[in-house]
């Protein structure tokens, strides 16, 4: 997510945004779209943390559910609308937050299964927040497609680049450090950032 967001989605969503306005409009408005990314997802981050009781799996495994599925709706959005424009660039989105998804997947599904000794719930749980992505997908489709241009497309793009940079680094990144796996945590990330390299080669 880290290494799609720097070399395809900012550089150049950038790009555009500088070319259509004057280069301090253009900053401006470049930064504030990564902002609110960041900071949605920390909002999202806060109302987890806050409403965490105890060992309570299964009131996780919820929140963690309306979490991502707010979080995976604009991810939709970003898929359909970078497709649209360049098919390389929404298969190259597509793989990254695809590849993602497996952990999100397992943040809802572990908590939820622990906790109701139900793999059925914990599969309905994890589904229903994965199914926010072609949701976001057709709502693009039917409400958004007459309206998609080059700048509505580049701002989209770094509000979720600065929601997949901060959800990298603050949660997934640092959920992995607590296991203390330097070695396999390396490899990770070397893996991760290959597979996008690759993608942009072929």
């Amino acid at each position: 997510m880290i290494c799609i967001s720097i070399t395809d989605l900012i550089p150049n969503s950038t790009y555009i945004l500088l070319s259509k306005y004057r280069l301090f409009k253009g900053i401006i408005i470049c930064l504030i779209s990564f902002v609110l990314g960041i900071i949605s997802i920390n909002i999202i981050n806060k109302q987890i943390n806050k409403n965490k009781v105890g060992d309570n799996l299964y009131k996780v495994g919820i929140l963690s559910m309306l979490a991502l599925l707010l979080h995976n709706l604009p991810e939709g959005i970003a898929t359909f609308m970078s497709a649209y424009k360049d098919v390389n660039l929404g298969i190259a989105l597509g793989i990254a937050i695809m590849l993602h998804n497996i952990p999100e997947g397992v943040s809802i599904a572990v908590p939820i299964y622990y906790s109701t000794n139900s793999r059925i719930k914990a599969i309905k749980k994890t589904l229903l927040s994965g199914l926010a992505e072609p949701l976001g997908a057709f709502l693009a489709y039917i409400f958004l497609a007459k309206f998609i241009t080059d700048e509505l497309i580049s701002i989209v793009l770094l509000f979720v680049a600065g929601i997949m940079i901060t959800l990298s680094i603050n949660n997934l990144l640092g959920q992995a450090l607590k296991y203390k796996q330097n070695k396999f945590i390396l490899l990770g990330l070397i893996g991760g950032a290959g597979v996008i390299l690759l993608n942009h080669l072929f």
